[in-house]
């Protein structure tokens, strides 16, 4: 893991302590320099399946940043008396960089969601970000990386946004990223967003840090997923108390 940011452990998966300013800063000055990263944004989902699964959580030790995606995270290391500044998203992340990517014409190769999602991203890059240089895409549902990752090695993008939802993407990004000296990044759902086929909750719910609620609403099928929450913080209260009783 890279050493530019102090790190935030919890639950045993090591947080960049920094703001959303000084990481995209740093995730432009790596590019500009052609170095090789791997970004996972993490929220308490993928911290409780990385604590079920330790090859995942060996794949997470060794992404160069692993970010505090959910306001989960954020009250975890409040509650562990190691606070975190904000919440350092993976949308967000994705939007900001193709903005930089489109100012600085830099080129990106996008893998993930169903065709007809992946069509309509395409379809925006032309729209939205002109001057990015698409060198390729595919969808999300392959078998065999070696075309996918072929492409990859032949164009040697500056950014690879990876949509295949966790843990798949970030193994898929573990595997591979040795072909190019890219900016890997796993991006959960964010094309379906960025396609308009999901709607992402209005600025008033993120403020208020329910944007998991709007999701909820949107997507009821969500329900079992948002189970994890409860067992996440009941996690970090054991965490709390336990290292009360070693301090003691």
């Amino acid at each position: 893991m890279s050493n530019n940011f102090k790190k935030t452990t919890i639950l045993d998966i090591e947080f960049i302590n920094t703001t959303n300013a000084n990481f995209l800063a740093q995730i432009k000055s790596d590019s500009l320099a052609r170095k090789n990263r791997f970004i996972v944004t993490a929220n308490p989902e993928i911290v409780l399946f990385a604590r079920q699964h330790l090859d995942y959580k060996k794949i997470l030790s060794q992404a160069d940043y692993v970010t505090p995606d959910g306001i989960g995270i954020i009250k975890g290391g409040a509650i562990l008396g190691t606070p975190l500044p904000e919440r350092i998203t993976g949308f967000d992340t994705l939007t900001s960089l193709l903005e930089w990517a489109n100012s600085h014409h830099k080129s990106i190769y996008l893998v993930g969601a169903a065709e007809p999602v992946i069509q309509k991203v395409v379809t925006k890059m032309d729209t939205d970000y002109p001057n990015i240089n698409l060198v390729g895409f595919h969808n999300g549902y392959f078998k065999d990386d070696h075309e996918i990752v072929a492409k990859i090695k032949a164009t040697q993008p500056d950014f690879v946004f990876v949509a295949t939802g966790f843990p798949n993407q970030e193994a898929f990004i573990q595997r591979n990223r040795h072909v190019s000296d890219s900016i890997w990044m796993g991006v959960g759902g964010s094309f379906d967003v960025l396609a308009g086929n999901v709607n992402r909750a209005p600025q008033f719910w993120q403020d208020h840090h329910v944007e998991w609620l709007y999701r909820l609403f949107q997507e009821p099928t969500r329900f079992i997923r948002m189970l994890a929450i409860p067992h996440y913080l009941f996690l970090i209260y054991k965490e709390k108390f336990s290292r009360r009783k070693k301090k003691n």
